[in-house]
């Protein structure tokens, strides 16, 4: 029993969206985020009741509709009409290939003897909603097969002698916490709309959920059948707002308005454009209204563009209030305005006087007790990619080789693997088909046939950063310079979807500056505000790195680690009266010995140099590159920067 989708309280914007992607289905989805608890999963999976069910071809396996068939669809031909409800197929974060597009059918392969194709989740989920929970933990391959066949409208299948093609149009809907995680930039565009929810902090709202979540708990039967009034009406005016949507104007001002927006925020490519359009008009026709207005166009917008306008991972989601009223208010004057009228005003353009603009850089004090403010990074770059050594079982991302249960497969094997290979075993099984004497369709099998699919695929890791913020670091132009590098290479570990952690030292001590977690841009909003000033101390650093992954490994024992350590190599501060740069070798030998991965960013400047990091990283048994070597344009070809302890 489902939880009535007129029953939730709160989450206009969220209930809005979802009600006008069932009006236009062309409008290309939602993508839900939010923290934990906010009742992402119950709403979504809410809507299937109300939406009209679908025609469909009896018998067919890929719901084609009986007044437009496809005429490529595998069980074609088709004859008669049904009617069934529409679906919402969930597909859970830890699906195999197979579940998702199909693959062959084992069962008739094994007692047939024949090749048929077993569809899978994008045939099932066609003229229906395809929701994926977590859709930020979604597999990299799997990423990529739902953006083809969203892209297309169609899935293709070439796989194990199946040479399938079938119509997969469906309704894209996703959730993520955002805390675990950001969304694959090809992936978050492919999303129609976009809707960020938070729990409220209205006593009264929060009342209202506890009790009526109690109250369908206590009876689901007797708490659904009081709101089924309510979702029965909001289902007759879903199919009263499709039928009236062919005949909603959208006028030409309103067109110039949708532009004009767009234009303003700097949205990439013309999708964003063509999903408010599509969005406006939805929105016109569940309002019963016959054309367009600007209000229309207003809803659209605040649903449309806030992924969109993201122009680089680390910004802030969503649309700032007073740049949508702007744009709106411009976009009105340029509507009113004749093509001769001067577009900067009676007053000319601005010539820079007056107030410093909403983002420029604000001058700051210097604090007390000798710290120094924080120093704006350098520009990013293209991170080099830098590698775990060796072949590992961790988490799916986009780093380091592993082998996987998901991922390509690789070959087939008699001793290791996840699944079954079947053309392996089908191959092995087909030279001995006489001497046993098969009779009929059917291959006859023994246990030294089967093979197991070995997999290989990308894992993400545990990119421990630490950062020497301590007074020979904290000249302007150096820490500028490793500000700038760490953030190209916490960019790089977005896209690759790492966990990170950031270990700074400076003082008398060391701290965590972010525990490690998958929220890599409250890693770069740390670093934006970092301090610098003190003393240097090393070996306190490289210990507290040491604990801090001894702990994660108890965590997350699959996960591998990689230490990025940037340091000028110097050491002048130490417990007990001890030589500071000895304290540092023995910590740096304690993380040798635990076999951590390691790179050390050189950070030292000047004509002459001590060589001291070098050094360092000799005893760590990692590599030793300068921070100009970080950035891809120095080198030529994928490097693994990372050599075994």
């Amino acid at each position: 029993m489902r939880f009535p989708f007129s029953a939730i309280v709160g989450h206009d914007d969220l209930r809005m969206a979802l009600l006008l992607n069932a009006v236009h289905p062309g409008i290309g989805g939602v993508l839900v985020r939010g923290e934990k608890g906010t009742a992402k999963s119950t709403i979504v999976r809410a809507l299937a009741a109300l939406l009209p069910a679908v025609d469909v071809v009896p018998g067919c396996r890929f719901a084609c509709d009986p007044a437009n068939p496809d005429p490529a669809c595998p069980d074609a031909p088709h004859t008669g009409a049904d009617q069934r409800p529409a679906r919402l197929v969930e597909l859970p974060v830890g699906a195999t290939e197979d579940r998702l597009v199909g693959s062959l059918d084992l069962e008739r392969a094994l007692t047939e003897g024949v090749r048929a194709y077993q569809p899978g989740l994008l045939a099932a989920a066609h003229r229906g909603v395809l929701y994926v929970d977590e859709v930020n933990l979604l597999h990299d391959h799997l990423v990529d097969l739902l953006l083809d066949a969203a892209a297309m409208g169609r899935a293709h299948v070439e796989r194990e002698g199946v040479s399938v093609s079938h119509a997969a149009s469906f309704l894209l809907v996703g959730t993520m916490n955002p805390e675990e995680g950001e969304l694959r930039p090809q992936l978050l565009d492919r999303f129609g709309l976009t809707v960020h929810v938070v729990s409220s902090r209205d006593v009264a709202i929060r009342t209202e959920v506890i009790r009526r979540r109690l109250a369908f708990e206590a009876d689901p039967s007797g708490f659904a059948a009081k709101w089924t009034a309510a979702d029965a009406e909001l289902a007759a005016q879903i199919v009263k707002a499709r039928t009236a949507l062919p005949g909603v104007a959208l006028p030409d001002s309103e067109l110039r308005r949708i532009a004009s927006v767009c234009a303003s925020f700097e949205v990439d490519g013309m999708r964003a454009d063509l999903v408010v359009a599509r969005t406006a008009v939805a929105h016109a026709a569940w309002r019963g209204g016959d054309a367009v207005n600007a209000d229309d166009v207003e809803v659209a917008v605040r649903l449309a563009l806030p992924h969109r306008r993201r122009r680089d991972p680390f910004d802030e989601p969503g649309i700032d209030e007073q740049q949508l009223q702007d744009a709106l208010q411009n976009a009105a004057e340029q509507e009113n305005e004749g093509p001769d009228d001067d577009p900067d005003g009676p007053d000319g353009p601005d010539d820079g006087g007056g107030e410093l603009p909403r983002n420029a850089e604000q001058p700051q004090g210097s604090p007390g007790g000798g710290d120094q403010p924080p120093v704006p990074p350098a520009p990013a770059f293209k991170a080099r990619l830098l590698q775990v050594p060796g072949i590992g079982e961790g988490a799916p991302g986009r780093r380091s080789r592993a082998t996987a249960r998901n991922g390509y497969i690789v070959r087939p094997s008699t001793v290791e693997g996840n699944g079954l290979h079947l053309v392996g075993t089908l191959s092995a099984a087909a030279p001995h088909q006489s001497a046993r004497g098969r009779d009929g369709a059917g291959l006859v099998l023994r246990g030294q046939d089967l093979r197991l699919a070995v997999r290989e695929g990308k894992e993400s890791n545990l990119v421990l950063f630490c950062v020497d913020a301590s007074g020979s670091m904290a000249a302007r132009k150096r820490m500028s310079a490793v500000t700038g590098a760490v953030l190209s290479l916490l960019r790089d570990a977005y896209q690759r979807r790492d966990k990170v952690g950031v270990v700074t030292f400076r003082g008398n001590s060391a701290e965590v500056t972010l525990p490690p977690t998958s929220s890599v841009d409250a890693a770069a909003a740390r670093l934006k505000g970092l301090r610098t000033g003190g003393r240097t101390p090393l070996a306190d650093g490289l210990l507290r790195v040491r604990r801090v992954l001894a702990a994660e490994r108890l965590r997350d024992p699959r996960r591998r680690p990689l230490l990025v350590l940037l340091t000028d190599g110097r050491a002048t501060q130490s417990a007990g009266g001890r030589d500071p740069m000895d304290d540092a070798m023995r910590a740096a030998g304690m993380l040798a010995a635990d076999g951590i991965p390691n790179i050390v960013v050189d950070c030292e400047q000047g004509y002459v140099k001590l060589g001291l990091a070098s050094r360092l990283a000799a005893v760590l048994g990692g590599t030793c590159l300068r921070l100009a070597e970080l950035s891809a344009d120095q080198v030529t070809g994928v490097v693994r920067a990372a050599r075994a302890a």
